[in-house]
């Protein structure tokens, strides 16, 4: 049974978040809107160490602990927005929660579309990922993202382990998009329920991300690409989430390919809930911030 807050949350998400993806028109307006600013808020440079580099002309933030030695374990971490939107005040306070638990945080933002396409984001990330576990070993690393960005860690964490390369300590991932057709029969049963995300407006979304290309390619639909060799992985989602069917589907893909993949289901909850202010955001925040504490 979801909670007060959760109900309460997911009317208010279907007439400010599923409305702008509910047709063709509205999903178009959202790609073209200006971007919003993605520098991290005010209150999150004040508290912690903040710095800004660029990697192949995009800028990845790095959020450290204040004060003592820079932290030797750390987390990579990638924010969803559909591939259209700039990362948000709730991705930095999961952001912040992290660095709270002796982490230093690598936050690379991708070029969004409609300006960019996943063709420039995937050699940019390899990039800033082969930056932090030059400094970071691997084995203290997490991969970490949600929605849109969660299924570029899983394409991120497949080149790596096809090119022979030490894996993270882990991937946690909230809702990944990891197929980008978005037709698994399942979805039409969920999609009803689910208050955020509808598939009209997000094949809009990946029509531009996607820049021409198959959407079922693996560099955009990680669940079919290869899965042998990949790190263990933590996946979070919502039994009204209407990514839920493919998620379903590349645990046993990846169970498949010996891929250890820990599927945590909650009923009742919606799109990456783990971000949301809600008990049950709350308690998945909970679990994911001790198991950095084991790193």
């Amino acid at each position: 049974m979801p909670s007060v807050t959760m109900h309460a949350l997911s009317l208010l998400f279907r007439v400010t978040r599923k409305r702008q993806l509910s047709t063709v028109e509205r999903a178009r307006k959202r790609i073209a809107a200006p971007k919003d600013d993605s520098a991290p808020p005010a209150p999150l440079r004040h508290r912690y160490r903040v710095t800004q580099r660029r990697v192949a002309g995009f800028p990845v933030y790095t959020v450290r602990p204040s004060g003592g030695p820079d932290p030797r374990r750390a987390v990579f971490y990638l924010h969803g927005g559909a591939y259209v939107s700039s990362i948000t005040p709730w991705h930095w306070r999961l952001i912040a929660l992290m660095a709270d638990q002796g982490c230093r945080v690598e936050v690379p933002l991708y070029g969004l579309a409609p300006g960019h396409t996943h063709r420039e984001a995937h050699p940019f990330l390899d990039r800033a990922w082969a930056d932090l576990v030059a400094d970071v070993p691997a084995s203290r690393t997490v991969l970490a993202g949600d929605s849109a960005g969660g299924g570029l860690a899983v394409a991120l964490d497949q080149r790596r382990a096809a090119r022979g390369q030490e894996g993270p300590a882990r991937m946690i991932l909230l809702a990944p998009c990891v197929e980008a057709t978005l037709t698994d029969p399942g979805i039409a049963g969920i999609e009803p329920h689910d208050p955020w995300l509808a598939t009209i407006g997000l094949h809009e979304c990946v029509r531009a991300w996607a820049g021409g290309d198959d959407p079922a390619d693996p560099r955009l639909s990680p669940l079919y690409g290869a899965h042998e060799g990949t790190a263990p992985m933590d996946v979070y989602v919502g039994t009204h989430d209407l990514l839920l069917p493919d998620l379903r589907r590349l645990r046993e893909r990846r169970l498949a390919a010996g891929a250890r993949t820990d599927l945590i289901t909650c009923p009742g909850a919606c799109h990456v809930y783990p971000l949301v202010p809600c008990p049950e955001g709350r308690r998945a925040r909970m679990r994911i911030l001790a198991s950095l504490r084991r790193l």
